[in-house]
Parts: structure tokens; C-alpha cells; sequence
């Protein structure tokens, strides 16, 4: 039997399972209602998430906001759009940027929390591990593959890189990320928010 959405969410945000690991306090990071049409499956808030409390408050926020077409109030419209992403604290630091979402959060929360998610049409699933996890019939072996391949999951899941600045490179080196998935994205993006509303 499902528990309580609310008493779920409730006990989500007062996780404290990595204490011991964190760098910094625990502060899970996600936003969701029931009620959803679109699922955001990121990885883990970065340090500036961290202290603000909001889901991708940042430059990659404002780049993911762009790709999908909307503005902040329908992105922070938990009603609309559900952030939920692998791992819920900002993991820490490492020698090439963020550590890795912290295993620990998936293990016990996902499966929990998505089966109250039951009015999702479209899963944006950003960088390798989210991919992992709701991309794991995927017939192609790495990120580049994969979005390259994004109409294999069509139109109910889509594979993206990080939108974070660190990706520029990547998006120069894949002008067809920006000429032919993103208006396709944004094109349905609307239409999902519509027929939901």
C-alpha cells in the first residue's frame, strides 16, 4: 500500500541517511506534486542550489528552462513540473566537478515518491546517471549516444547532457542538439502543459 504522499514528502525532506558523508548538512532538493506532467530526472543540486533550496537555481536552471521553453513560475509550478533528481544533497567536490548523486537517495526514496507521479506524460532524463536509472532498456552506451538516439524513447522519455555551463563544448561540438531537438522538445513541452491543465 502507497503511504501518504504528503507524509512521504514530509519525511523525504527531513532525510538525513549521508549525514556522515556530506560535506555539508543534509538539504534535500526536489519539488513535486501528484498532480505533475512533466518529471525532471536531474542529478544532484550543486552548491548554489544547495544554499538557495530551489532546484536548479542556477545557470544551468536558467539554460534548462530555455531548452524547454518556458519561463520560472510554470518551472516552479510543482502542479506542472516535478524536479526529482537522483540524488537529493549536493554530494560535494571532486577533481572534475560535482561528486556523484549520492546512491543512497535512489535506493530509498525513488521508487517511493514516482509511484505517486501518476499523471507524468514526458521524463526529461539529464546526464548519465538519471540515464542509468529510466533509460535502462537503452540500446546505446554513452551520453552522446544516447541523446543522439532520442527518438528510440520518444515521446514519452528524453535523454539530455547536463545543461550546465560545463557542457558548451559539448553543445558546440552537437549543432543538431540545438537545430533539431530542441524545438521538438519545446513544441511538446507545450502541448503536455496543455492538455494537463
Amino acid at each position: 500500500m502507497k503511504r501518504k504522499f504528503s507524509l512521504l514528502l514530509q519525511e523525504v525532506k527531513a532525510c538525513n541517511l549521508c549525514q556522515s558523508v556530506l560535506p555539508l548538512r543534509p538539504r534535500p532538493v526536489l519539488q513535486l506534486h501528484p498532480k505533475a506532467s512533466i518529471l525532471i530526472a536531474g542529478q544532484a543540486p550543486g552548491r548554489k542550489v544547495h544554499e538557495t533550496g530551489i532546484p536548479f537555481d542556477d545557470p544551468s536552471g536558467d539554460r534548462l528552462r530555455e531548452w524547454m521553453g518556458i519561463h520560472r513560475d510554470t518551472f516552479y509550478d510543482a502542479r506542472k513540473i516535478a524536479i526529482l533528481p537522483m540524488g537529493f544533497c549536493y554530494p560535494g567536490t571532486g577533481k572534475s566537478g560535482d561528486l556523484p548523486p549520492r546512491p543512497e537517495c535512489a535506493a530509498t526514496w525513488r521508487a517511493q515518491l514516482l509511484a505517486h507521479l501518476l499523471n507524468i506524460k514526458l521524463i526529461l532524463v539529464i546526464g548519465q546517471y538519471a540515464q542509468d536509472y529510466h533509460l535502462h532498456d537503452s540500446p546505446y552506451t554513452n551520453l552522446t549516444a544516447t541523446v543522439k538516439g532520442w527518438k528510440h524513447f520518444w515521446p514519452e522519455r528524453l535523454p539530455l547532457p547536463h545543461p550546465s555551463p560545463r557542457n558548451n563544448m559539448w553543445l558546440k561540438r552537437n549543432p543538431w542538439f540545438t537545430t533539431d531537438l530542441l524545438p521538438v522538445l519545446r513544441e511538446h513541452v507545450q502541448t503536455v502543459l496543455r492538455i494537463s491543465s
